[in-house]
């Protein structure tokens, strides 16, 4: 296995149980997401993942899309977003740009038109200022679609936007009027 075929083993159980199951690796996520560091490390080491700090502070840093995030004090490791368990993240209401993004499949667009972008099983729908990225995210879905979101209207509206430290957006529901299929410029 190569160094990159590592990382990204390691940074996939890292999401898993940062983002999804922390119970299966017999982890608590604290207010915020956050989980000690020595603990996960522990964790890894119980189910038999050879992972040093090293290696791990490797993978936060190398995530090419900055999944993870470390405390000030260096001691905690959070998912910075994309969680189905139940954490509060403790991020602050804050005001977006006037237009964000998201990418979807074209196969979710009819029941996208009709409902408008919904969050799932996870806490929050994701946007972001970079297309590219956005349709990234799309294609591993299917053949993808970007989808222009009037964030400024929305949040003039009242709805609420929260943005991590990788500059991800997250709001709780995107309703069908707030939203406008981008054309393809291939």
């Amino acid at each position: 296995m190569t160094s990159k075929e590592k990382l990204k083993k390691i940074s996939k159980a890292m999401s898993y149980v940062l983002r999804h199951r922390p119970d299966t690796a017999g982890l608590t996520l604290a207010p915020g997401g956050w989980v000690a560091i020595t603990d996960l490390l522990e964790a890894f080491q119980r189910d038999g993942k050879s992972v040093s700090e090293t290696l791990l502070m490797e993978v936060v840093q190398d995530n090419d899309k900055q999944r993870f995030e470390i405390s000030d004090d260096g001691l905690l490791i959070r998912a910075r977003q994309g969680h189905s368990a139940e954490v509060d993240l403790q991020y602050e209401a804050a005001e977006p740009p006037s237009i964000l993004y998201h990418g979807t499949a074209t196969r979710f667009l009819d029941s996208i038109r009709q409902q408008g972008l919904i969050k799932g099983k996870r806490h929050h729908v994701h946007m972001s200022v970079n297309q590219q990225t956005m349709l990234e995210v799309a294609q591993r879905h299917g053949k993808p679609v970007l989808l222009s979101i009037a964030s400024g209207e929305m949040h003039a509206a009242g709805h609420q936007f929260f943005v991590t430290g990788n500059d991800v957006w997250l709001t709780d529901h995107v309703p069908p009027g707030f939203l406008k299929v981008q054309e393809s410029s291939s």
